[in-house]
């Protein structure tokens, strides 16, 4: 995997092929990517890998890159990880200005100005994001299990989608569809996380979605880009605001890529949570 400096060097590219993202889709009746429309008018999202299950599908897995990154750098890793029984979905961000180069353009999930929880939020690209991975899985079997993960910014996308299905809703407030069964985090962030609990008390989401929907966050120690005390507080805001089923995996000597170690806990955990 990328390490930090490559993804850096990578978040300066800009030679990426887009395709528009299609909005008019719809999923348990209402409009998956009605977040999509309301945040921005014709985002566009890039090239999305799909990596086919070798065994029998019993689970949907949407994985998303990290800033700077492309879906087919994921695919290729998550295509070699023993887990006949999974599909991989690897989108691709959109390109757009990032705030933290001085607006040059990246690929990004929404735009960031520090790879913290510190930083302001950008709920309509969130919102956007989010979106677009439940339009991913809409088109998914019924008797599917559905979860999502990413690393880095695609970490905190991936937590953002969890606090959505557990509100409900999107940040807008228009409903979030999707029926997520797992979610993952790799040297990552929770967005959000300050307005969180107050979110989780008013809607009563403890006592529904957030208590039953497993989390696994993992961060290296010397991550040098997300540092390692925000995944550990992003782990500590979730189960303060109901999310009861929460792993947290620290590792001492990992920066900001992944390791074998790392993705055997994440093949493990999968395996557990999504009963293949």
């Amino acid at each position: 995997m990328a390490t930090a400096g490559s993804i850096v060097r990578q978040s300066l590219q800009v030679a990426v092929h887009l395709a528009v993202c299609t909005v008019n889709m719809s999923f348990a009746g209402s409009s998956v990517v009605s977040g999509v429309k309301t945040a921005r008018k014709a985002i566009e999202f890039g090239k999305t890998h799909v990596v086919r299950p070798k065994g029998r599908h019993q689970a949907t897995v949407v994985w998303l890159h990290g800033l700077g990154d492309n879906g087919a750098s994921w695919s290729q890793l998550l295509e070699t990880l023993p887990l006949p029984n999974i599909k991989w979905i690897c989108p691709t961000a959109p390109t757009r200005p990032i705030a933290l180069f001085g607006g040059f353009p990246s690929t990004a999930w929404f735009d960031v100005e520090d790879l913290s929880e510190d930083g302001p939020d950008d709920l309509e690209g969130l919102d956007a994001s989010a979106a677009h991975v439940a339009y991913l899985l809409s088109t998914e079997p019924s008797d599917i299990k559905l979860a999502v993960g990413g690393f880095s910014m695609g970490a905190a996308t991936a937590l953002y989608s969890a606090t959505c299905h557990s509100l409900g809703k999107y940040g807008n407030g228009n409903p979030y569809p999707a029926n997520l069964s797992a979610v993952v985090g790799l040297s990552g962030w929770l967005p959000c996380s300050k307005t969180l609990k107050s979110k989780m008390v008013e809607m009563k989401a403890s006592n529904s979605g957030a208590g039953s929907l497993p989390v696994l966050l993992c961060h290296g120690k010397v991550d040098d880009v997300v540092l390692y005390k925000f995944g550990e507080k992003s782990s500590q805001a979730l189960r303060s605001c109901g999310f009861q089923d929460v792993t947290f995996k620290s590792y001492n000597t990992l920066g900001h890529y992944t390791v074998p170690e790392e993705m055997d806990e994440v093949c493990a955990w999968l395996t557990s949570k999504l009963g293949l």
